[in-house]
């Protein structure tokens, strides 16, 4: 992803109609599965608990959609991929 242009945001509309503004932060592969990382658009800088989002991108009725991710163990795996890639090199700038 390009932050040539900013971050990008998306909306999306949950089962019971609510809408919830995205930041997307980063997407990645991983064993034959697209996974998306977000934060809400309106989280709390200062707020301590990280409020990381992951969703699974899967295809339905032709169509790609997000869904949670049920898995405990997929749930898990990707969030380390994700942890990985985000926070990759922070140790280094920290020394």
């Amino acid at each position: 992803m390009s932050d040539e242009y900013g971050s990008d945001f998306i909306t999306l509309t949950g089962d019971d109609g609510e809408e919830c503004e995205l930041e997307h932060l980063d997407t990645l592969e991983l064993d034959g599965g697209v996974y998306m990382a977000f934060l809400p658009a309106d989280m709390d800088e200062d707020d301590p608990n990280f409020g990381l989002i992951m969703l699974k991108a899967v295809e339905e009725d032709g169509e790609e959609v997000l869904v949670t991710i049920d898995d405990e163990v997929e749930k898990n795996i990707a969030f380390e991929a994700f942890m990985l890639r985000l926070f990759d090199g922070e140790e280094e700038e920290l020394e």
